[in-house]
């Protein structure tokens, strides 16, 4: 069985998406953080849970054996509130590669009354406790009438967020987005963790 040796004063960021990893490692660069944020590409399990952070703990069970140090796995969805009754939510991986954002748009009536939100969920292995713990992040808008900008990825080019109400998130820049985005958020309460006890160890 492969193990990933540990580097010390690092911590992994378990996803072979890159956009995530640079949204998190963005962060991590404009914050006095104790450790370093790497990448590692490892396979995980996913299962069809109610919930993301069921999705997330069983990413990171299945994972936890193979890699010397603390990590963690990041999962999000994209909850279409009204008129979806909160569709795709935990299957937001798979919609967005059978239907997309196309698919998604034709299912909008009135995009004025539309709701919209972004949830993650962190599931942290943080080795010098032993422990699992997790954070969450949100965000509230609407949907775009059509696709619009070239930067963020998935559903990004069709959310309008309440807190920037004329853009999508595809419209901003990776530091505006990562300022109010679900996973900014979350990353923030990742390194709050890891600032106070990284200094509780020490």
């Amino acid at each position: 069985m492969l193990i990933m040796n540990k580097e010390e004063n690092t911590i992994y960021f378990v996803t072979g998406n890159n956009n995530k990893f640079d949204e998190g490692i963005e962060v991590f660069t404009k914050e006095s953080v104790p450790y370093k944020l790497k990448q590692k590409d490892i396979e995980t399990i996913e299962i069809q849970a109610k919930t993301l952070k069921d999705v997330a703990l069983f990413k990171l069970n299945s994972v936890k054996n193979k890699i010397d140090g603390s990590f963690f796995i990041e999962d999000a969805g994209f909850f279409v509130d009204v008129p979806l009754g909160g569709f795709p939510g935990v299957y937001s991986s798979y919609v967005l590669k059978t239907i997309g954002n196309e698919g998604i748009l034709k299912l909008i009536g009135d995009y004025e009354s539309s709701r919209a939100h972004f949830s993650a969920i962190i599931s942290l292995y943080y080795e010098p406790l032993d422990v699992i713990t997790f954070f969450d992040g949100y965000i509230s808008g609407r949907i775009s009438s059509e696709i619009r900008g070239e930067s963020g990825f998935g559903f990004d080019p069709i959310f309008i967020p309440d807190s920037i109400p004329e853009k999508t998130f595809a419209e901003l820049s990776l530091h505006q987005k990562n300022q109010i985005s679900h996973r900014g958020q979350v990353i923030k309460k990742l390194i709050k963790f890891l600032r106070k006890n990284h200094s509780v160890e020490k």
